[in-house]
């Protein structure tokens, strides 16, 4: 009992923190410790949902759900902080649209929806409200194994505050509505995508210009093992890059204007047969005898100065590898030059080659 008091006599701002890191099954039992606890769990700015803790249950789905209902709409924090669904593939989809519903009434800032689904046989459709009425207060979106809803017929969603995304296994309507969904992200600095094998979409572009940390992986269990599946990428402030599929990889662009770290090191392009180096930043023949090491099978390699330098900008250096990388005397057959101007560090890179 001692213990309980002097928890119970902690500033309610500290006891509301602590409740935050708890699932919120856990959360609303506090209810009956004392009459100071009676609302507190009402007012956590953090929820947690987790189905799992209810698999036990012989009616577990049902009475997963009622709670949720319930604590849902007897929350009264001024703002919802985050809410996090961790669901059973078995979820119905009108409880899920509820649920968000609810959240983005409540000017939800994160958004965490984890759906455990083997496929996308049957995906979850986000509903209409996340996009007409929580997308300006959101600032971060996790999203796995649902389906975005295509909002072409209507006014566009603008994610206006949102700066992480996550989507993961996900499927989408088409590749122009990845583009405009991503297009509508104005301040987006972090984006993680992976991708599987009935995703619905060939490319998905990645045409964010404020971004700057991006992580990209593609399935590794397509039935069909030719079928075409890319990434195009255009973001200027890029400064991580992180590709999880390079072992499958044929086609690559990269700038090296801010990008920081391209790739982990150790890492071996086995299928890149096609290589595209914009030459606008000081990194780029940096990047040149790494993607040379680490491309065995390349075949055309094409430079491209897609950016204007700085005037101001000092040279690049070029410094010739110490050893001839497999790919130059074994399957390079096309070396092109976009905007050649016969500088001191180009010129050394010719007469490498």
């Amino acid at each position: 009992m001692a213990h309980r008091d002097r928890i119970s006599n902690l500033p309610e701002e500290l006891l509301l923190k602590i409740l935050s890191s708890l699932p919120a099954k856990d959360v609303a039992v506090t209810m009956v410790l004392s009459k100071r606890w009676k609302f507190l769990w009402t007012l956590v700015p953090r929820l947690e949902y987790d189905h799992s803790m209810y698999q036990d249950d012989v009616d577990g789905s049902s009475r997963f759900s009622r709670f949720v209902h319930s604590s849902l709409l007897l929350h009264e924090a001024p703002f919802l902080e985050s809410l996090r669904l961790k669901l059973d593939h078995y979820s119905c989809a009108a409880d899920i649209g509820v649920w968000v519903k609810t959240a983005v009434k409540r000017s939800v800032r994160e958004l965490d929806i984890e759906i455990n689904s083997p496929s996308l046989s049957t995906p979850v459709l986000l509903p209409w409200s996340l996009y007409s009425e929580g997308c300006k207060r959101l600032v971060t979106l996790k999203l796995s194994h649902t389906t975005l809803v295509d909002t072409s017929s209507s006014s566009p969603a603008s994610f206006t505050s949102l700066k992480k995304l996550s989507l993961v296994h996900m499927k989408y309507p088409s590749e122009d509505f990845v583009l405009n969904f991503l297009s509508n992200c104005p301040v987006l600095e972090d984006l993680v995508v992976e991708r599987c094998h009935d995703d619905n979409v060939v490319v998905i572009p990645v045409i964010v210009p404020s971004l700057r940390r991006l992580s990209l992986s593609r399935a590794t269990d397509r039935d069909d093992e030719d079928k075409r599946s890319a990434f195009v990428v255009d973001a200027p402030l890029l400064e991580s890059l992180d590709i999880a599929d390079h072992n499958d990889m044929k086609r690559l662009y990269l700038c090296s204007s801010t990008i920081k770290n391209a790739y982990p090191e150790g890492s071996v392009f086995h299928r890149l047969v096609h290589l595209t180096l914009c030459t606008c930043g000081r990194k780029w023949l940096k990047f040149l005898s790494r993607l040379l090491r680490d491309s065995p099978k390349l075949q055309v390699l094409r430079f491209e100065q897609c950016h204007e330098l700085p005037d101001d900008e000092p040279r690049p250096c070029w410094n010739e590898p110490s050893s001839v990388p497999e790919c130059v005397v074994s399957s390079l057959e096309t070396l092109e030059w976009v905007k050649y101007e016969g500088t001191e560090e180009e010129k050394g890179v010719v007469a490498f080659f």
